[in-house]
C-alpha cells in the first residue's frame, strides 16, 4: 500500500515539474534580453544591431519540421511588409543537429539560399536563447515591441489560425498585434497556441 502511495506521489511531482518546465520563459509584459547568434553568412546578430527597430519578430522555426516549411512564404512576407515599418523577423533555429541532423548549420545556409530568405537566420547552438524565451515548438512567435529602449513581449503563439493553408487563413495574430502597437493601442490578443513539432533538445 505505501509503494502504491508513494509511486502516486512521484507521478504527481513530475506533473508539476513538467508543469513548471512549460510555464519556464517570457510571459506577456517580460522584458528580454538581448543575443548574440551566428547568421547563415557566420556573422553574429544581436538585436541591438538594429538601432532604428521598433521591435522584432523573433521566431523560432527549422529546416526540417513540415510546420516551419509551411510557414516559410509567410515568414518571409511577415519580414518583407514590416521590416521597412520597424519590425523585422530573426529568425532561429534551436534544434539540436545531433538529433535532427537536417538542422545543422551547413543544411541551415543551404534552405536560406534555396528559399531565398530576407531575414537573418541564426542558430541557437547551445539552446539558451530558446530556454530563455520558453521557445517550445517550431515556429513559435515572440513579438517585441521597444519601450523606453527596452524590449516587451507583446505577444506569443502562432502567426495565424492556419498552419495547413494560408488563404484559409481567418486571424493574422501577428500582424494585428503590429497594427494595434502602430496605432498606440494594447494588443487585443496577447496569446496563441504554437502549432508545430517539438524542439528538439539535447540529450542529457
Amino acid at each position: 500500500m505505501k509503494k502504491i502511495q508513494l509511486l502516486s506521489l512521484f507521478l504527481v511531482l513530475g506533473l508539476f515539474i513538467n508543469a513548471s518546465e512549460v510555464e519556464d520563459g517570457y510571459k506577456i509584459g517580460d522584458y528580454v534580453s538581448d543575443f548574440s547568434l551566428k547568421n547563415i553568412d557566420g556573422k553574429l546578430i544581436s538585436m541591438s544591431d538594429y538601432k532604428d527597430a521598433e521591435g522584432f519578430i523573433i521566431i523560432f522555426t527549422c529546416n526540417t519540421c513540415p510546420y516551419s516549411k509551411l510557414y516559410e512564404q509567410r515568414i518571409t512576407e511577415l519580414h518583407n511588409n514590416y521590416a521597412s515599418k520597424g519590425f523585422p523577423v530573426i529568425a532561429i533555429n534551436p534544434n539540436d543537429a545531433k538529433r535532427q541532423p537536417g538542422d545543422s548549420f551547413e543544411k541551415m545556409k543551404e534552405r536560406a539560399k534555396a528559399k531565398k530568405f530576407p531575414f537573418p537566420y541564426v542558430l541557437d547552438e547551445t539552446q539558451n536563447v530558446a530556454t530563455e524565451f520558453g521557445a517550445t515548438r517550431t515556429p513559435h512567435v515572440f513579438l517585441l515591441d521597444k519601450e523606453n529602449d527596452k524590449l516587451k513581449v507583446a505577444y506569443i503563439g502562432a502567426i495565424d489560425n492556419n498552419s495547413r493553408n494560408p488563404e484559409a487563413v481567418t486571424e493574422k495574430y501577428v500582424e494585428k498585434a503590429i497594427g494595434e502597437i502602430k496605432a498606440g493601442k494594447s494588443v487585443s490578443k496577447t496569446n496563441s497556441k504554437a502549432i508545430g513539432c517539438t524542439i528538439k533538445w539535447r540529450e542529457a
